[in-house]
């Protein structure tokens, strides 16, 4: 059975969906099958960090509420073998459930080893919707006070999952520096142990806009930061980035 990871965060901006698309794409370069969820709905976006954009023509909703299996609505990935989207629709419908999405989830178990949920920012309806059936979940948050303040107020409600770590993504050395502050206190702010520490990237941006995952650049900052999340996902022992 496959594990499902719920990717938040307390508030926007934190490049939550950044991280979402480059340890999936990570992933399945790793020859994992791999299913994206985007949950952020209404404002989904994950389809273009991972380059298949306007690819979806079904959502979540269509298969939890039972208009379409899995295996239909599924799009894969061009050129990312194992990787596969499930988008999220524009409107939240009447009538959807915790537990049609909990059965939706339990049915992407039994076919991908992960499964990867983009959720939405905040703690509303489709925060817990997300987050109903994750077996471990993942913060990301950056070393902004009011980022971390967020993520912890995040981590009260994620009492029911074992495993929750910590990302702080976009981290700045400079900006780190003046404020006199640490990836310790981050992870302090946050009562979270980390699983990694993504550097701000341009090509992060850049690769958006062009329509391809971020590792089609190659394993370097941003890329490589997501690179080393998967592999200790996978159990793997990687020493963080430093990140000068």
């Amino acid at each position: 059975m496959g594990t499902v990871i719920a990717v938040t965060s307390g508030k926007g901006g934190t490049g939550k969906t950044s991280i979402t698309g480059g340890v999936s794409s990570s992933l399945a370069l790793m020859g994992r099958r791999v299913l994206c969820i985007d949950m952020d709905v209404g404002l989904r976006n994950l389809d273009i960090a991972l380059g298949v954009s306007d690819r979806a023509l079904m959502d979540f909703s269509d298969v939890a509420l039972g208009r379409c299996p899995l295996a239909r609505a599924a799009v894969e990935h061009p050129a990312i073998k194992g990787l596969s989207l499930l988008t999220a629709p524009m409107s939240l419908p009447a009538g959807l459930t915790a537990g049609d999405v909990r059965a939706l989830l339990n049915t992407a178990r039994a076919a991908y080893d992960y499964v990867l949920i983009d959720a939405p920012a905040g703690l509303g309806v489709g925060f817990q919707l997300a987050v109903c059936g994750a077996d471990r979940a993942l913060v990301v948050a950056t070393s902004d006070a009011t980022s971390l303040r967020d993520a912890q107020r995040t981590v009260e409600e994620l009492d029911r999952i074992r495993q929750v770590h910590l990302i702080m993504n976009r981290i700045q050395p400079k900006l780190l520096r003046r404020l006199r502050a640490t990836i310790d206190d981050a992870m302090n702010a946050a009562g979270l142990p980390l699983l990694g520490v993504v550097p701000e990237d341009p090509y992060v941006i850049l690769c958006a806009n062009l329509g391809q995952p971020l590792i089609s650049r190659g394993k370097r900052g941003a890329a490589l930061a997501c690179w080393n999340i998967a592999l200790r996902l996978e159990g793997r022992r990687v020493p963080i980035m430093r990140i000068r």
